[in-house]
This record gives C-alpha cells, structure tokens and sequence, in this order.
C-alpha cells in the first residue's frame, strides 16, 4: 500500500482542504501537526525552500503547497474525481480556487484582521467585491462544481466555518443572507457534508488564536 503522510497545523485552512480530498477519495494517510513556533526537521526536510505547511509526502517524495497537492491527489487518486473532464471547466475551477487564495483569505488574514482605520476598511470593501463574484458564480448551484463537491468547494471551503470566526472577532458581517443567499446556501450545504463537518478545528480555539493575531497587530 502506498504511504501518504500529511504535515499540517490544527488551524490551517490550507491542510483542512487536502484532508477533506483524502478523504473523500479514500485515501488513508498519517496525520502529522506541525508547531510553525517550532518547526520539526521533518518539515524542513520536505519542504525547505519555503519551510510551510501543509506538505503531502507520498511513497516518501513531497508535495508542497495545497492547490497544486489537491491537483496531485486528482491525478494520483481517480476515486471521486474533484475536477470535470471538459478543458474549460477545468481551467475555471482552477481560475476560482486560485480567486479565493489571492484575493479573499490573504485579504481578511492580512488586512481586516490586522489593520485599523482606512486600510481596514478598504479590506473590508475588497473582500465583499470579491464575495459578490462567488455569489454571481454560485448562482443555480448546489456546488460550484454542479451536484457533488468538487475542488473549487474544497478550495473555498474554509468560507463555511472561518468565515463566522472572523466576523466575530473582527467585529464585521461579511455574508448575509439578503445580500449573498446561493453563497449562504452553498455554505450551508457543504458544511452539512459529514466529512466537512467532522474535521472542523475546534470554533473556540480558532477564535482565540485570531483574536490573538490581532491584538498582537496592535
């Protein structure tokens, strides 16, 4: 059988989306959390050009960054294929989940959660412009991907649980459900997946650790 270890942080949303595709294409694996206060020689073994989690080592050669691990786990494992088979489709999904790493999480991670004042709030209008083409997108779907998940939902799953946690702890409401419903159904239907709903961190824990972040930002 081949071996499959993931390095990954309780807390990342980066490890949580290779964890969903492992399991929803069966694949068994080892689980292995990384302290990034401390980071293990085995990390900085497989991955020492950007010494970052989440890694997948597979037969012992690793994989780095999470997009391109959940394009490996296609390629690898066809069981539950996560992308279509048509040539567009796929570049759009892959257009999308790259959408969400460049232009909303490290908008909320590094600017609403972090900044004050004017900077703030040209995050805070950046991150629902962004919101506005994920609801356009959405519109008449279960799933971004059609009927089942697919990796644009694993790329953007986090949305479904993070989401509220910054909110709360930012002190903003970014979805409602008047201004983004598909969004807030879409939200709700894949948090209702049971392999969604069973490997979300703990929500408490999260708060604490960004409510941290930020109050170490000022």
């Amino acid at each position: 059988m081949a071996e499959v270890k993931l390095l990954r942080s309780w807390s990342s949303p980066y490890g949580l989306r290779v964890v969903w595709a492992l399991k929803l294409k069966g694949v068994e694996y080892e689980e292995i959390f990384e302290d990034l206060s401390n980071k293990s020689p085995l990390l900085l073994q497989y991955n020492p050009v950007y010494k970052k989690i989440p890694v997948l080592v597979h037969n012992g050669r690793p994989i780095c960054e999470s997009l391109l691990i959940l394009e490996y786990l296609e390629e690898t494992f066809k069981q539950y294929p996560l992308l279509p088979q048509d040539p567009h489709k796929r570049a759009t999904a892959r257009f999308w989940a790259k959408f969400g790493d460049e232009k909303i999480l490290p908008t909320i991670r590094f600017g609403a959660l972090v900044k004050q004042g004017k900077e703030q709030e040209e995050a805070i209008v950046s991150i629902i412009e962004s919101l506005k083409y994920l609801e356009e997108e959405l519109r008449g779907k279960k799933f971004f991907g059609g009927e089942s998940i697919g990796l644009v939902d694993l790329a953007l799953g986090w949305i479904g649980y993070y989401m509220d946690v910054f909110e709360e702890v930012i002190g903003v409401k970014f979805i409602d459900k008047e201004k983004f419903p598909s969004l807030v159904a879409w939200m709700q239907e894949f948090s209702n997946v049971p392999i969604i709903q069973q490997n979300w961190p703990p929500r408490d824990k999260l708060i604490d650790r960004f409510a941290g972040v930020r109050k170490a930002a000022f």
